[in-house]
């Protein structure tokens, strides 16, 4: 299962330009987001340590000649050795996060209609006025606006872009990408002026019961290890850690 929802992750959030070698995934998408601009080592390297090395050379000039850092995100099921040859050769721990999976959400239901001044709209296809809504609430400058569209229009999955309005005022958005029986959460997010109001539990809500409106029943999320307060929120829905996952990066030499 691991292994497939990993799948699932790069399915939903796709790079804009993909290479495989020897059964690791090199990804670029002008450098925005780690997730779309590292190398995803899906599958064991075969032969000695000194294979192992060339791989991870030829990783670095891959990324050296698209100007980028050499990122890769590691699982515990990534090759044996690499996290440990990647650290030998400098390469800095950055973003413990996890995958955390609810394997049965039918019986978590939306809030109710009435819910005062709450409305929640749900758009199938990426707009700009949802675009900027979550660079405005993550704080991502306009720069990068342009690749986060990119990757959102590259997704090839059935996706939900949902707002919640406050008595007619954007509040918190997020995105839903349906892939079989799951759906991924991505770009959960409350404007400054509304967190700590309860208004994420309420999104989720209406997300996951128009994932379930699709045929989904199960659901997974990524979150920083040490973003203690989305943590708690997702606890709520009793999502549950299914691995944990970290990126080596080393920077570029100019």
């Amino acid at each position: 299962m691991t292994v497939a929802i990993e799948e699932m992750t790069m399915n939903a959030w796709p790079a804009q330009q993909t290479a495989v070698r020897g059964g690791w995934v090199l990804r670029l998408a002008e450098g925005y987001t780690k997730r779309a601009n590292s190398v995803h080592p899906f599958y064991a390297c075969e032969g000695s340590a000194d294979t192992l090395a060339c791989k991870i050379d030829a990783c670095e000039s891959f990324y050296h000649r698209a100007g980028q850092d050499t990122i890769f995100k590691l699982t515990p099921f990534a090759p044996s050795g690499l996290d440990q040859a990647l650290e030998a050769r400098g390469y800095v721990l950055e973003s413990h996060s996890r995958v955390m999976l609810v394997s049965d959400f039918t019986n978590i239901h939306a809030a109710a209609a009435s819910e005062p001044g709450i409305k929640v709209e749900c758009e199938d296809r990426l707009s700009y006025g949802w675009l900027d809504l979550m660079c405005r609430f993550n704080g991502i400058p306009a720069c990068s606006e342009g690749s986060a569209a990119r990757i959102m229009h590259a997704i090839t999955m059935r996706t939900g872009y949902f707002t919640l309005y406050v008595h007619g005022m954007p509040a918190a958005c997020g995105m839903a990408v349906i892939e079989g029986a799951y759906v991924g959460l991505y770009s959960i997010v409350t404007s400054p002026s509304y967190r700590r109001t309860g208004l994420g539990e309420s999104l989720i809500r209406h997300m996951l019961q128009w994932a379930g409106t699709k045929g989904a029943s199960q659901s997974y999320l990524q979150v920083e290890q040490d973003n203690a307060a989305a943590n708690r929120l997702y606890a709520k829905f009793h999502f549950e850690e299914l691995y944990p996952y970290w990126y080596r990066v080393k920077r570029r030499e100019e």
